[in-house]
């Protein structure tokens, strides 16, 4: 495998900077940070028994990122895979918990506050989110079903768009490899108490693999009205639009094959994707003690698959997933003063998902699946008035689902045509205890128990036969549980931030698929997740500064006939050191290098220990940037080695030419190296 960084040498440089100077480009206080995400209302940083981090405005500004999942995979740490080979990283899955291919369902993504997972295993509409929208990001460590509900068990990434009463209006473009075309603007103004912003964001590549071309566009208006102090009220609007290429797997190990050329039965195929909905909520203090907040949201997406050659029916396929989401959340939030606070609220929401499969000749398949959620919960926080700075915190949530699943016009093993439906009522529970100790100004540890559950996605509902590879139902799954114990700190010393955790899971239940059966399945065999997390951030000198983080994860099954063997897609380590240095008042310049360990293909687990593993690999970006007035240039070179690597690989059956097939390794490559260049104008 081609590596011009040998990733020993590399892996240890980051390992050093990490311990020793690790620090970013603008350090947090946590006395003075605000975050929303701990209980769904503001509270400082140091008042969360969590590991959480922040990043700002200013730190995406100053980085090598383009869009969402490269800040979080460069400036969050977190890992970042994508499984189909789109372009304009449209299909990215963010996994903070070590579950592998069910990352999707296990890391709970939020818009101020509501959710963006659809209600299938599809990623996030991370082009519904343009980049210059974005306020800050808080990203909590860990279970938060309490708080959030179901999906919330690995971890939590809150967008914040809400960027309070400060005029911002400008506009980027960028041009890079491969024909690639960027262009964002925001326009945010306020007339006395009412904000208007409205951001847009195109993109345009032809993709540097063979049918991997892919656009996208995405509006979004917002208006917030201040309606006295901390109370306001605002209604967001979004629409968005992609249209991506597939190109599908490269086949053997990684490094093997060229990495260039699409698989040749998924040459032509495309999946287009037009997503639209509206956000909207209010604030409003009752008096002094009490506040009262609600928010909801809309949504209506489309996914339209299509494929001109399919192995199996041996003709044009196509898939077409029409689905809606509605969510409503009431909160009650009560301000004791030293005797704490409480939170309590309801959550609500409904979504529907259909889809129609088959091929030119004949429609094969019919679903939909209707879910209807409901869940009540209650937050506490309590000073403990014997030890000055140590306060608990508390919570509990049910949630329950009814879910209505329909299987039209498919066809059986015998090539029989049967219908099968089933209603079901899932309940599960979650719940947290925490102590939180501020034993010094900007020095503070933590100790968390807490709860959290994911149910099935509606898709998950289905698998396939394994003789015919025929869509079948398999009925509604039980929810999975996951429990927790965490221990943590951070501490404040001058300019330098150091955080870090521990942690220790146990899943239940888990949902996984069964490629033995076809089918999704409960797991019988508990699953468990075990690491370490360090973060920290440290302004060497008002020029120079350097960002450092990593994680040592374990996930494995823990008992039953798979036991001791990893989950797949689910790296051991993950290491990021980044830095930026001001040259003068105009010219900055600075890197990011990203170390992923090695890690189990996607395979049977039956087999997985038996298997190669996909090999550790160390990807490394540069910028430099120039400010003149309102102008600002900037050049990016990602993948500056020209590493070949990639973050998703499978092992299984694939369609080989001519019809034929057998069990092989496949991965998705990841990107070369390639150049950007961009322009950004401040009309303020």
């Amino acid at each position: 495998m081609k590596q011009q960084f040998g990733n020993k040498a590399v892996s240890a440089l980051i390992f050093g900077v990490t311990i020793t100077l690790s620090a970013a480009t603008f350090a947090q206080n946590s006395q003075t940070t605000v975050i929303v995400s701990g209980s769904r209302f503001e509270e400082n940083l140091n008042e969360v028994p969590a590991d959480v981090k922040v990043i700002t405005r200013e730190d995406i500004a100053n980085s090598s990122s383009v869009d969402i999942p490269q800040v979080l995979s460069q400036i969050g740490g977190l890992s970042v895979s994508n499984s189909t080979g789109s372009s304009l990283n449209l299909d990215s899955t963010v996994d903070m918990g070590g579950f592998g291919a069910t990352a999707n369902s296990t890391t709970l993504i939020l818009v101020d506050g509501q959710r963006m997972n659809p209600a299938d295993s599809s990623p996030v509409n991370w082009e519904s989110i343009p980049l210059d929208s974005i306020e800050r990001i808080e990203i909590i460590q860990g279970g938060a079903g309490v708080q959030y509900g179901n999906g919330a068990v690995g971890g939590v990434i809150n967008i914040i768009t809400n960027g309070g009463f400060k005029n911002i209006n400008r506009a980027s473009s960028m041009y890079g490899s491969n024909n690639t075309l960027i262009n964002n603007a925001i326009l945010r103004n306020t007339i006395d108490d009412t904000t208007l912003q409205l951001t847009a964001n195109t993109s345009n590549t032809d993709g540097w693999r063979q049918n991997s071309a892919a656009n996208a566009y995405s509006l979004d208006a917002k208006v917030t009205q201040s309606i006295g102090g901390k109370d306001n009220i605002y209604i967001d609007g979004f629409i968005s639009h992609t249209n991506a290429q597939l190109p599908g797997a490269v086949l053997g190990q990684v490094g093997q094959g060229n990495i260039y050329a699409a698989k040749f039965n998924n040459i032509g195929e495309t999946n287009a994707v037009d997503n639209a909905g509206l956000r909207a909520g209010i604030s409003k203090s009752i008096n002094q003690q009490y506040t009262f907040e609600v928010d909801g949201s809309y949504s209506n997406k489309t996914s339209n698959f299509n494929a001109p050659y399919n192995a199996t029916v041996g003709m044009a396929a196509y898939t077409l997933y029409p689905s809606w989401q509605l969510a409503l959340s009431p909160r009650l939030k009560a301000n004791y003063g030293s005797w704490g606070t409480t939170v309590i609220g309801y959550d609500f929401s409904r979504a529907s998902q259909s889809s129609s499969s088959g091929s030119v000749s004949q429609n094969t398949l019919q679903q939909n699946v209707n879910l209807s959620n409901q869940s009540i919960y209650l937050i506490s926080r309590v000073p403990l008035q014997f030890i000055d700075g140590m306060e608990a915190t508390g919570g509990f949530r049910r949630q329950t689902q009814n879910a209505v699943a329909n299987n039209f016009a498919a066809y059986d093993a015998s090539g029989s045509i049967y219908t099968a439906n089933e209603s079901r009522v899932n309940s599960a529970n979650a719940g947290d205890v925490a102590l939180n100790y501020n034993y010094q100004k900007d020095q503070r540890v933590f100790l968390k128990w807490d709860q959290s559950f994911r149910f099935a996605n509606t898709n998950e509902y289905w698998g396939f036969d394994p003789a015919t590879y025929a869509s079948i139902f398999t009925g509604i799954l039980n929810p999975q549980i996951t429990q927790t114990i965490s221990a943590g700190g951070e501490w404040n010393i001058h300019t330098l931030r150091l955080s870090s955790s521990i942690f220790s899971s146990a899943t239940t239940n888990e949902i996984r698929y069964d490629p033995n059966s076809g089918n999704n399945i409960n797991s019988p065999d508990n699953i468990n997740r075990r690491g370490i997390l360090l973060d920290s951030t440290y302004n060497i000198t008002p020029s120079l500064s350097i960002a450092g983080g990593g994680k040592y994860q374990k996930s494995y099954f823990a008992s039953g006939q798979y036991s001791g063997v990893g989950v797949a897609i689910s790296p051991d380590l993950l290491l990021n050191a980044r830095v930026s240095y001001l040259i003068t008042a105009a010219w900055t310049a600075g890197g990011v290098i990203n170390y992923i360990g090695n890690q189990h293909y996607d395979a049977d687990p039956a087999v997985s220990n038996t298997l190669a593993v996909m090999p550790s690999s160390t990807v490394a970006d540069i910028y430099t940037s120039y400010k003149f007035e309102s102008w600002e240039a900037k050049l990016i070179v990602k993948n500056v080695g020209n590493s070949n690597y990639a973050t998703y690989g499978g092992y299984g059956f694939a369609t080989m030419p001519g019809g034929g097939g057998g069990n092989s390794y496949y991965y998705i490559p990841g990107n070369p190296r390639s150049y950007f260049v961009t322009a950004k104008y401040s009309f303020n």
